[in-house]
């Protein structure tokens, strides 16, 4: 019998190969974000947050649609699972898009990352506050190429958003 190598596997496997794909940039960018915040020591604005959610979900969820693609699940299965990838990846893209958007000042951040710092507390209480950091959401701490991590956010959010999408579409009908 002859071996069957990676481009025959992907071509015979579609949905399980796009589904392997997304899990395998989105935790490559997962473990990129916790690089740059644990080794390079830029800490995460709260959008920066709010952006890893997706790949919280995507993640497994990537990993449970190539085992079931693997093992010939139903296809509304496949349909769900692919869209649910698509919809999540879309909506992060929306959200880096916003961030990025704020720090190019082209329009106004949420006030908890983005707006002036007022305190009208006195006493232990300021000194207290003084030690606290607040990480800007309005001010990209990295960039690459003149775009910021939360721009490169939506192009892999994009990106995975086509991969989900060819995992869809290019399913092999169950037998």
């Amino acid at each position: 019998m002859k071996k069957q190598g990676w481009i025959d596997w992907m071509r015979a496997e579609p949905a399980a190969a796009a589904a392997l794909a997304v899990f395998a940039l989105a935790a490559a960018t997962l473990a990129g974000a916790w690089y740059f915040q644990l080794v390079v020591g830029l800490p995460p604005c709260p959008l920066c947050l709010e952006e890893r959610i997706a790949y919280h979900v995507v993640i497994p969820l990537s990993l449970l649609m190539a085992i079931a693609a693997l093992v010939r699940a139903p296809s509304p299965l496949l349909t769900v699972g692919f869209l649910a990838i698509v919809v999540a990846v879309l909506c992060n893209a929306v959200i880096g898009t916003y961030h990025a958007g704020v720090e190019w000042h082209l329009w106004a951040g949420p006030t908890d990352c983005t707006g002036p710092t007022d305190f009208n507390a006195g006493g232990s209480l300021l000194d207290q506050l003084h030690g606290v950091t607040v990480v800007r959401c309005d001010e990209a701490a990295w960039r690459f190429l003149g775009i910021s991590l939360a721009g490169y956010n939506v192009l892999i959010s994009l990106a995975l958003a086509l991969i989900a999408g060819y995992g869809l579409f290019a399913r092999k009908p169950a037998v």
